[in-house]
């Protein structure tokens, strides 16, 4: 082979080294328009790129997530700079995860696209293609493909180049032990990558919680969020007499939108709903997690709640400790399953609303949530204990909480709290629900509250309006997040997300429901009596 000249040289140095300049070069994709077009980076994808070459500036290997809208390019775009690697570079292995057959199917034919149209001097030397991997045999390196949930792909092995494709939609109860095998199969060695991207499927999961964490710089990752307005192509004609609404003229002040681009956005809202929009083009990140779902609270009014919260820290957190024999005390723990969000009050009225749980490990939660006469909520307890013992704690909580009133959930097994708590404790200010006996007809009383599907919609109805009212004042993450994930089912049945819990939210439910409401004290000077008399 003849020696190449400098010039080829550097041709060839800049393919092996400069993406953006190989993806020109060297790639293809189908175009919107069905057509085969080099592949030059869109506005996107200049972005991601951007965020890649910081990552390899900063720390020599990439651990990037991407919250992404519709038709961005940004998978394209990871599927390329990952063949991009493998191809040139030997000892690779690339591990591309999806969360559909389908989804697995149409990655690897763009990729397998990228491959068979590359220029001949810059294909490698192929051992074996199927549909689910290619195999560079003087490279020893290789592109593979799975679907999430099927077979335990990445098990044993080491992978230098991870794509994790729409994770927010992996079946959650195979997603987290996937992902933490494939991410632990990734060394942190220079030149490796780990990309995670996926529309937003609520405020939870997997997917809302490493992103939340690249956010606040917890967990390693990058995150990359493009707006929807940053794509030249998202316009249409203004027709004329076109007259912005109030809420396009908020969005020009804060995005510096045109015309041009906001009739654009009003066509996609005509044909596929405001909600739907949000959430496939969102102009912010919370924005694309607050719409997905069917939430049973209002996403906005507990967004800004989380808001307000994320700067605030317990007052305290308190274990309670002691024995019923020799009695109990509250006192300072780091770990204390008691959070304190205000300072307690020794003239002031509480009330507390109490979920019992069995108290077994990977089991729902025994939650207490304390309120004051504001209905702020000062305090939650949180923990997986036993439902007789939960009747001491409740006991010692109201008892520290000036004998607030208290009100249990008394199904199943809180039946037995109910018990030890109303009878044996003999709590002085404890709820008891009348019952009329349709045996007897006669009115029995009974310990705690009943939740069923009568009742259930009384009490999240109650709280639903009241949150709606700004009634409430709630800095505890923990509570804000179980409301942010509390959804009606497709049978219409109020419940947790898959994957959630709801004890903070019956706790919540119930402490409300017997709340008597806030009344603001009247000052009277010396006017006001003359005025009166």
């Amino acid at each position: 082979m003849a020696e190449l000249t400098p010039a080829a040289r550097e041709v060839r140095r800049r393919l092996l080294h400069d993406y953006r300049y190989y993806a020109a070069k060297s790639l293809v994709i189908r175009a919107k328009n069905a057509q085969i077009v080099p592949l030059k980076l869109n506005a996107a994808q200049q972005i991601l790129q951007d965020a890649i070459e910081e990552e390899l500036a900063s720390r020599g290997y990439v651990r990037i997530i991407i919250l992404k809208g519709r038709q961005q390019g940004l998978s394209t775009h990871v599927g390329g700079y990952l063949y991009f690697n493998v191809s040139q570079k030997e000892a690779r292995k690339a591990m591309v995860i999806t969360h559909h057959s389908d989804s697995t199917r149409a990655l690897f034919d763009m990729t397998k696209r990228y491959h068979d149209n590359v220029p001949a001097i810059l294909r490698p030397s192929t051992k074996y293609s199927s549909r689910k991997e290619l195999s560079f045999d003087r490279l020893d390196s290789s592109y593979t493909v799975a679907t999430a949930g099927g077979d335990q792909a990445g098990r044993g092995e080491t992978i230098t180049d991870l794509h994790a494709s729409e994770l927010a939609f992996w079946k959650a109860s195979k997603a987290r032990e996937l992902w933490n095998g494939l991410y632990q199969a990734v060394p942190e060695t220079p030149g490796t990558n780990v990309f995670v991207e996926s529309t937003a499927n609520g405020v939870s999961g997997l997917f809302y919680e490493l992103w939340k964490g690249a956010v606040e710089g917890t967990n390693g990752f990058r995150a990359v969020f493009i707006p929807w307005f940053l794509q030249p192509e998202y316009r249409s004609a203004v027709p004329e007499g076109f007259e912005r609404t109030p809420d396009e003229e908020e969005l020009v002040i804060k995005y510096n939108l045109d015309d041009e681009q906001l009739q654009w956005r009003r066509i996609r809202i005509a044909q596929n709903g405001l909600d739907l929009f949000r959430q496939e083009y969102p102009c912010y990140p919370e924005e694309a997690f607050l719409t997905t779902g069917r939430p049973v609270f209002n996403p906005e009014t507990i967004y800004g709640m989380m808001e307000d919260a994320k700067d605030t820290k317990p007052h305290s957190r308190l274990a309670l400790e002691g024995h019923p024999e020799i009695g109990f005390e509250w006192n300072k723990h780091s770990r204390g399953e008691l959070e304190v969000f205000e300072p307690h009050d020794p003239s002031e009225s509480y009330y507390i609303g109490a979920d019992v749980g069995l108290g077994v490990r990977n089991g729902d939660w025994s939650v207490a949530t304390v309120m004051d006469s504001r209905k702020r909520v000062v305090a939650r307890y949180r923990a997986q204990v036993d439902p007789d013992y939960y009747a001491y704690v409740l006991n010692e909580l109201g008892l520290f909480y000036n004998e607030a009133r208290i009100i249990v959930e008394n199904n199943n097994h809180g039946i037995l709290t109910c018990n030890r708590l109303g009878k044996d404790l003999a709590y002085p200010d404890f709820y008891i629900e009348e019952v009329l006996d349709k045996t007897t007809d006669k009115i029995t009383e009974r310990l705690g509250f009943y939740v069923s599907v009568k009742t259930k919609p009384l009490i999240i109805d109650q709280l639903r309006a009241d949150l709606r009212n700004n009634e409430l004042s709630i800095t505890d993450e923990v509570i804000l997040r179980e409301l942010s994930t509390y959804i009606v089912n497709e049978s219409g049945a109020m419940e947790a997300e898959e994957g959630c819990h709801d004890d903070c939210v019956m706790s919540l439910a119930l402490c409300n429901f017997i709340h008597e409401g806030y009344f603001e004290p009247i000052p009277a000077d010396d006017d006001w009596y003359v005025e009166a008399i």
